[in-house]
């Protein structure tokens, strides 16, 4: 195998980990915004994990964040506003990530 074969088998390989790290962590910050929605719509514990689902399928729906918003946004109503629902996707973004990046 040549140097530049080996180079790209490692690119690919370090492609694909970051890849999955990423889908990971995108996942479990929905989780969390799925668990503290719930708290906020005060589902009972029966309901919370069929909600968690709802949210992190809502994010298949296009790329980006925004549809997980529109969800949390249309869910949520008047309970909380924009600006909360836009810094707690921040939040569990950075603490999904922390979570990951502690598992690995």
């Amino acid at each position: 195998m040549t140097s530049f074969d080996e180079r790209r088998d490692t690119f690919e390989s370090k492609f694909a980990h970051d890849a999955s790290l990423k889908f990971k962590a995108e996942a479990r910050a929905n989780k969390l915004l799925g668990q503290w929605a719930a708290g906020v719509l005060g589902l009972s514990e029966d309901q919370v994990d069929e909600y968690v689902r709802s949210v992190i399928k809502a994010d298949f729906e296009e790329p980006g964040s925004e549809d997980v918003f529109r969800k949390l946004a249309g869910d949520l109503g008047d309970q909380v506003t924009e600006q909360e629902i836009r810094s707690k996707m921040e939040q569990f973004a950075q603490k999904a990530v922390e979570q990951i990046m502690n598992e690995s």
